[in-house]
């Protein structure tokens, strides 16, 4: 799984019928830190996420796994909008 923040969405009025009425989402990762990466994604939203939340998206054969993404040409997916992240200091 990627940690990301959504910084935008992708507008797209013909695409793979498959596709029609998924919401996408440009995420850039992030580190633990929450300091941006320079990769980002595209991926379809399933939890009806937005800009600047910080999320968890799911990628590969593993994005096809929500019921929103099951069998559609998908490979990365925003499955969670994170609340909080905690980390040991160990």
């Amino acid at each position: 799984m990627i940690l990301g923040k959504v910084i935008g969405t992708v507008w797209s009025t013909k695409k793979d019928e498959n596709l029609v009425g998924s919401k996408l989402l440009i995420v850039r990762q992030l580190g633990i830190d929450f300091k941006e990466k320079e990769n980002f994604v595209v991926a379809v939203d399933s939890v009806g996420a937005g800009e600047g939340e910080i999320v968890l998206v799911a990628t590969g054969s593993s994005a096809r796994q929500t019921n929103s993404t099951k069998n559609r040409p998908v490979d990365a997916v925003v499955m969670a909008i994170v609340d909080k992240l905690d980390i040991s200091s160990n």
